[in-house]
């Protein structure tokens, strides 16, 4: 079993940036692809960006050039940079890990709030 915890989540300016992580424990985390994902009030739950076990990454078109994710398997942590910020960009944020290797075994944390506002 896979724990994750998430932090870094707040109220922000239009224009601002926060840095999410998410620490890992009770698995050997180089093995998960870890993503983001997130979900707003009414609307689906919709993936942000992941980043492989072997370090490819993928963003949301939404985010691109915006938000960065990276990852430190030394400290067993996932970040999010996310710049620039909108306030459509106001939602929970969810981190992810994924061994696509092994059918279930992927977890969720339980979600930061980020807010985008004046």
């Amino acid at each position: 079993q896979v724990q994750l915890v998430e932090s870094g989540g707040g109220l922000v300016q239009p224009g601002g940036s926060l840095r999410l992580s998410c620490a890992a424990s009770g698995g050997v985390f180089a093995i998960y692809a870890m993503s983001w994902y997130r979900q707003a009030p009414g609307k689906q739950r919709e993936l942000v960006a992941t980043i492989t076990d072997t370090l490819n990454t993928n963003y949301a078109d939404s985010v691109k050039g915006r938000f960065t994710i990276s990852r430190d398997n030394a400290k067993n942590t996932v970040h999010l940079q996310m710049n620039s910020l909108k306030p459509e960009d106001t939602a929970v944020y969810y981190c992810h890990a994924d061994n696509y290797r092994t059918i279930g075994d992927n977890y969720w944390g339980q979600g930061t709030q980020v807010t985008v506002s004046s």
